[in-house]
């Protein structure tokens, strides 16, 4: 059975009400506690209450966090929650960031349990300062987990306030960010995530504010003339800036949700869809239906049916990847070739990725040719597309978009399409051998 965990958050200083990321040191440490698994959480301004907050949770471990003098982050805890031991602390790692603790030490995080849990809720409950306990417990041979990069940072002083927040800021770069996106994108959306972190604003409504823009964008550009082209096209533009901050925000404010990155995923999936109809629409109107002569049916129309339906084929096919798949709500995530491979359990196999580049090239490949390869792909990408949708609007050349835009729906159709089909086959082989998907 899995144990349940309370956490305590020492709370007992006015420091634990100062401001750090939008955030105060104990909300922050209360959100993380719950962000690692906690069923029950207290944030203690004063010790007169945890024994009897401890006797009534009814969990069966205990986690303490410091919040008086730190910042702390889901790493820090995380580890110490997902242990067995009956006594785990976190420590330093040798390469600590906060020149505060010594590698090995102590940093304001402990879980333990039984015995263990008892003779600490007393000695707190008694006054006794967190550091001796943490210390004590490392000298009986408690478990010590060091602590990830992100995790903690002291924040008594103005400077170390400012360096915790540098350091938290550094979550806000994901792994899958290209190139595009953490040059031109992330410098403007964290310069304005900066000033909505410090407000009540939730990544949710970000996200709506997003599909407002994107719904404005849409509609100046359906109209026949090039200057609301090239206005919806800026507007759209302005939407994807936007849209990077909803998640900076939730990663920095500990406010990530399954429904906001499935509001996230929704909105920009269907923005693209609706960008490519609305350029349709526009170029007809702009350059007319005799554009490319007189063939007895509007190609313009055909190629607007022929976007949408390539478009949801991608759609499709790259959610069923990663919800199925690859078990994520993030289009990054999606893993072209999957091979079949035992699982950890008899009787299981998972689906591992054959490969994480979207172009593979042999090893002598002439270094131009690899430089193509590997931004080449960013082509394709909504960062990469709204620039250049918007330059050539600027230069009155929409329909090169919308002929950019129906091309590449269709080659990701074809492309994703193939994944799918050969994916579909492995999941067969999987049934015919009676084998289990894990992921």
């Amino acid at each position: 059975m899995r144990m349940t965990v309370a956490a305590l958050v020492l709370a007992d200083a006015s420091s634990a009400d100062v401001k750090v990321v939008g955030l105060t040191l104990a909300e922050r440490a209360r959100r993380v506690a719950v962000k690692a698994g906690a069923a029950a959480v207290l944030v203690a301004r004063d010790r007169a209450s945890i024994a009897g907050w401890w006797r009534a949770a009814g969990c069966d471990r205990l986690l303490v966090i410091r919040a008086t003098d730190q910042l702390v982050h889901t790493p820090l805890v995380a580890p110490l929650v997902a242990s067995d031991s009956t006594r785990a602390v976190a420590v330093a790692p040798p390469d600590a960031v906060a020149p505060d603790v010594a590698a090995g030490g102590y940093v304001g995080a402990m879980v333990v349990r039984g015995d263990a849990a008892e003779r600490v809720i007393a000695a707190l409950a008694a006054g006794d300062d967190d550091r001796q306990l943490g210390a004590a417990l490392l000298a009986e041979g408690a478990e010590a987990i060091a602590h990830e990069r992100i995790a903690r940072h002291p924040a008594v002083t103005r400077a170390e306030r400012q360096a915790a927040s540098a350091l938290l800021y550094e979550i806000i770069h994901k792994h899958q960010d290209n190139a595009i996106t953490r040059y031109l994108f992330r410098p403007v959306s964290i310069a304005m995530t900066r000033v909505l972190v410090r407000t009540p604003i939730t990544p949710n409504q970000v996200s709506c504010v997003t599909a407002i823009l994107v719904v404005l964008g849409c509609w100046l550009t359906a109209h026949g003339g090039m200057g609301h082209a090239i206005a919806g096209t800026a507007v759209m533009l302005a939407a994807a800036y936007v849209d990077c901050c909803d998640g900076e925000i939730a990663r920095l404010k500990l406010l990530s949700s399954k429904f906001g990155a499935w509001l996230d995923t929704v909105v920009d999936e269907l923005s693209q869809v609706a960008y490519m109809i609305a350029l349709g629409v526009h170029v007809r109107a702009h350059f007319g239906v005799d554009y490319f002569g007189h063939h007895g049916f509007d190609p313009w129309e055909l190629a607007i049916v022929v976007g949408f339906v390539t478009y949801a084929i991608t759609i499709y096919c790259v959610y069923w990847n990663i919800v199925v798949l690859v078990g994520s709500a993030n289009s990054q995530d999606y893993v072209g070739r999957f091979e079949i491979a035992p699982g950890e359990r008899p009787g299981t196999a998972r689906l591992r990725p054959v490969t994480t580049q979207a172009i593979v090239l042999p090893p002598d490949t002439h270094p131009v040719v690899r430089w193509l390869a590997t931004y080449a792909p960013y082509v394709v990408r909504k960062d990469f597309i709204s620039w250049g949708a918007l330059v050539l609007a600027v230069l009155h050349l929409t329909q090169v978009t919308f002929a950019l835009l129906v091309i590449g729906g269709v080659l990701s159709a074809t492309v994703v399409t193939i994944d799918h089909v050969r994916a579909r086959l492995q999941l067969s082989e999987l049934r015919r051998r009676e084998l289990s998907l894990v992921r």
